[in-house]
C-alpha cells in the first residue's frame, strides 16, 4: 500500500523538529482559560473544555502540513520566474494575468515547465533545486522514466493553474480584507527584503518618539522568518536558500542604538522544520567561525515614488554593516533587467545571537514573559479571525509588559489579548499603482 505523502511529510517534519526542540524551550499549548476572551468574542467557535487540547494539537497538525503546499507555492514561482534553467521568457504578474487565455503565455509556460523538469532530473548541488526535487518525490512523481516525467509537467502546469486563480482571488481580496487574505492557501517561506525595511522605519519611528530606550532591547521574537529561495518579488533563483530577517532586525537595532551586540538576543519562532534546520546548521558553523553569506537583492528598477527609492536605497546600502563585511554578491544573471544586489558575511558571532525554536504562535507560547519586541511580517494573513485572535494573546502573554508586536497585517479587535494598537506607520512604495505598507504597532498594557 503506498503511504499518502502527508503522512510522509510528518513524519519527516517530526524527526527534524525533536533535533531542534532538545536544544532550546519547549513551546507548550495555551490553555482553555486563555482563549476564553477569543470564544466571548466569537460565540460561535466555542470549543468543550474537554476537547480543547485535541482541538489544538488537531488545528496545529493542519496548519503544518500547509507547508507542503507553500512548498508547491516555491515551486510555481520557480517555474514563472527562474532564470538559472531557462532562458524562456519569465511570465510576470502582467503575463500571469492571461495565463490559460493567450497562447503566448501557455508557450512560455510549456517551455520553462520542460527546461525545469529537465534541471530537476538532472545531478545537483542546489540546495533549492534539491529540495524542490525531494517534494516531487515525496508527492510520488517520477523525474527518471518518460511517463514520469509526462506526469511532472501535468502537475506543474495544473499548479499553475490553481496559483492563477488564487492570484485572481487575492487581487480582488486585498481591496477589502488585506489582512486574512492567504487563510485558505499553503504557507509559503518565500520572502523579500520589503518587510524588513518597513520595520527598521518603524524602529526608527519607534527610537525618535522614545518609546524604545538605547540599548533597552535584550531579546526578540521574530516569528516566521521565512527562507528564501525564489524571492517574493521577482522569483530571481541565482542564490542558494538564505534567510535574511532575523539578521536584518538585529542589525537595524544595532544600527540605531536600540540594543548591545554583546547581550542581544534573536529567538526565530518557526513551525518549518526548513527554515529550523537552516538556522541551526547555520549556528553550527558559526561555531567552527564561518560567516553566514547573505545575498541581498532589491528591484531597484521598480516603479517606486521617488522618496521610497532614496530611502530602501539608503537601508539596503546600510544593510548588514553592523553585524558583518561587504562581500562579493553572486552576479545576477543577464535576464533578469532593472535587478541590484550586494552580500553581506554575517560574523559568527552574530549569527550565534540567532536561536530557532519550533512554536506555531497561534495555538503555542512560550512559558514566561521574555520578549520586549516580538516581530510577525506575512505570517498572520495565513489565518482567519479567530485564529489571529488566538494568536494576539499567546504573543501578549510571551512579551514583558510594556514590550510590542510589530506585524504588517491587522489583527482582529474583538477579544481582549492584553495588547492596545498604539500606533499604524504607512508607507507608501508606488505611485502608479498606488502601494502602501503598513506597520501595525501593538504594545502590551
Amino acid at each position: 500500500m503506498k503511504i499518502p505523502s502527508w503522512v510522509m511529510l510528518l513524519a519527516v517534519v517530526l524527526v527534524l523538529h525533536s533535533a531542534v526542540v532538545a536544544q532550546n524551550p519547549a513551546a507548550k499549548f495555551m490553555s482553555f482559560e486563555a482563549a476564553q476572551p477569543v470564544f466571548k468574542a466569537m460565540p460561535g467557535s466555542v470549543v468543550n473544555v474537554g476537547q480543547w487540547m485535541q482541538w489544538l494539537e488537531t488545528a496545529d497538525a493542519s496548519v503544518r502540513l500547509r507547508l507542503e503546499s507553500g512548498e508547491e507555492d516555491t515551486l510555481s514561482n520557480l517555474l514563472r520566474f527562474g532564470v538559472t534553467f531557462t532562458a524562456e521568457y519569465r511570465i510576470d504578474d502582467e503575463y500571469f494575468l492571461q495565463y490559460g487565455q493567450s497562447s503566448l503565455v501557455d508557450s512560455f509556460a510549456e517551455h520553462r515547465a520542460r527546461d525545469l523538469i529537465r534541471v530537476l532530473a538532472a545531478p545537483s548541488s542546489n540546495p533549492g533545486l534539491l529540495e524542490m526535487r525531494n517534494l516531487l518525490q515525496r508527492k510520488g512523481f517520477d523525474l527518471k522514466s518518460s511517463p514520469g516525467r509526462i506526469a511532472v509537467k501535468r502537475y506543474l502546469l495544473e499548479n499553475l493553474g490553481r496559483m492563477h486563480k488564487e492570484f485572481l482571488r487575492a487581487r480582488e481580496q486585498a481591496k477589502t480584507n488585506r489582512s486574512q487574505l492567504f487563510q485558505e492557501r499553503g504557507i509559503s517561506l518565500d520572502t523579500n527584503l520589503w518587510p524588513d525595511y518597513d520595520v527598521d522605519q518603524q524602529l526608527k519611528r519607534m527610537a525618535a518618539d522614545g518609546l524604545l530606550k538605547p540599548r533597552g532591547v535584550r531579546k526578540v521574537g521574530v516569528v516566521g522568518p521565512g527562507l528564501d529561495f525564489v524571492n517574493k518579488q521577482e522569483g530571481v533563483d541565482f542564490y542558494p536558500p538564505q534567510t535574511i530577517q532575523p539578521f536584518a532586525v538585529l542589525d537595524s537595532l544595532l544600527r540605531l542604538g536600540l540594543a548591545d551586540s554583546g547581550s542581544i538576543e534573536v529567538d526565530t519562532l518557526d513551525i518549518s522544520s526548513l527554515v529550523n534546520s537552516h538556522i541551526e546548521t547555520a549556528r553550527k558553523n558559526a561555531d567552527r567561525g564561518r560567516p553566514y553569506t547573505m545575498q541581498l537583492p532589491w528591484f531597484s528598477g521598480g516603479r517606486w515614488t521617488d522618496d521610497f527609492r532614496a530611502s530602501f536605497s539608503d537601508y539596503w546600502q546600510s544593510l548588514g554593516s553592523r553585524i558583518g563585511e561587504p562581500v562579493t554578491p553572486i552576479p545576477v544573471p543577464a535576464a533578469v533587467a532593472g535587478l541590484s544586489t550586494r552580500a553581506v558575511a554575517v560574523r559568527p558571532a552574530m549569527v550565534s545571537r540567532v536561536h530557532p525554536i519550533d512554536i506555531n504562535i497561534v495555538y503555542q507560547l512560550l512559558p514566561g514573559e521574555r520578549y520586549d519586541l516580538i516581530i510577525g511580517t506575512n505570517i498572520f494573513l495565513y489565518y482567519g479571525a479567530f485564529e489571529q485572535s488566538l494568536a494576539r494573546i499567546n504573543s501578549a502573554a510571551m512579551l514583558r509588559p510594556g514590550g510590542y508586536l510589530l506585524s504588517n497585517d491587522k489583527l482582529p479587535e474583538g477579544a481582549a489579548s492584553g495588547l492596545e494598537l498604539l500606533m499604524t506607520t504607512e508607507i507608501p512604495m508606488t505611485g502608479t499603482p498606488v502601494i502602501t505598507d503598513y506597520i501595525f504597532c501593538y504594545r502590551r498594557s
